[in-house]
């Protein structure tokens, strides 16, 4: 039997490389996003190079009923779902007390419930088979506390805490669970990002400065992080930190007063 992969945030970056490398891997794939168009796109593509039709589904993963919606359309079109792989997200910067409470909510009801609300929705399944794999992709961002990244990163430490807790929990029920964090991506999900800051000119300032560090050559792309994942289910792994994350860890767990004035210094830009 074909296996199936469910695959949120799947209309770019780390999503849309995981989908067309599963793809070449011969699974059968359910591909979520919010825009269909860009869902679409991405399902042609995988069609352009495998025999797989995927199943493209419009969905906001913040609203659980969607969610709902999204896993009955997934198991009606396939039977069954091996592996799910979280991975919609928005990233955040800016001073602490220039976030307002609605960006505060965006952020976590995206990064954290949103792969509260798959995995409640699909564990059902995955406990009755005996079996099921559940990929949560994090961030460099949920293991060292960065300053002026503050709400991103209670978001990402909370989707740790959920994948180790899972780990510990339902390895003996047959359901492998595994974090993937990478560090900045070059991809488009700036599109998406929530900057804040003193004044307008300390927001833009943010934002440029972001950009220009993702359109470095040098940082990892969106197939770091898919091959990552292909390891982590291939190989059940229940940890992988992506390239130059793995030289963040390190360094934090060593000099963490270090890293922590270094971030701040590049980061606060014109905070006081």
């Amino acid at each position: 039997m074909t296996s199936t992969v469910l695959i949120t945030g799947a209309s770019q970056g780390i999503g849309r490389a995981t989908a067309l490398l599963f793809a070449q891997k011969e699974y059968d794939l359910i591909l979520a996003a919010r825009q269909p168009d860009n869902l679409e796109t991405v399902a042609q593509e995988i069609k352009n190079i495998s025999s797989r039709t995927p199943l493209t589904v419009s969905c906001d993963v913040t609203d659980p009923s969607q969610v709902d919606g999204l896993i009955e359309k997934a198991l009606e079109y396939q039977g069954h779902i091996d592996v799910l792989i979280n991975n919609a997200g928005i990233f955040a910067s800016g001073p602490v007390e220039a976030f307002c409470l609605k960006d505060w909510y965006e952020i976590i009801d995206t990064n954290l419930w949103g792969y509260i609300h798959t995995i409640n929705g699909l564990l059902p399944h995955f406990i009755t088979r005996g079996a099921g794999t559940i990929v949560n992709v994090s961030s460099i961002g949920g293991k060292v506390p960065t300053p002026y990244m503050v709400p991103y990163c209670t978001s990402k430490f909370g989707v740790t805490g959920l994948t180790e807790a899972l780990h510990a929990e339902l390895k003996p029920k047959g359901i492998h669970v595994c974090g993937i964090y990478p560090s900045l991506i070059h991809s488009n999900f700036l599109e998406r990002a929530i900057f804040r800051g003193n004044g307008q000119e300390d927001t833009d300032s943010r934002r440029l400065q972001l950009e220009n560090v993702v359109n470095n050559p040098v940082i990892e792309k969106p197939e770091d992080v898919a091959n990552a994942i292909w390891d982590a289910v291939k190989n059940q792994k229940s940890e992988i930190l992506v390239g130059s994350a793995n030289f963040s860890q390190t360094l934090y767990k060593i000099f963490p007063g270090l890293v922590q004035w270094v971030s701040r210094q590049g980061l606060k830009n014109k905070d006081k």
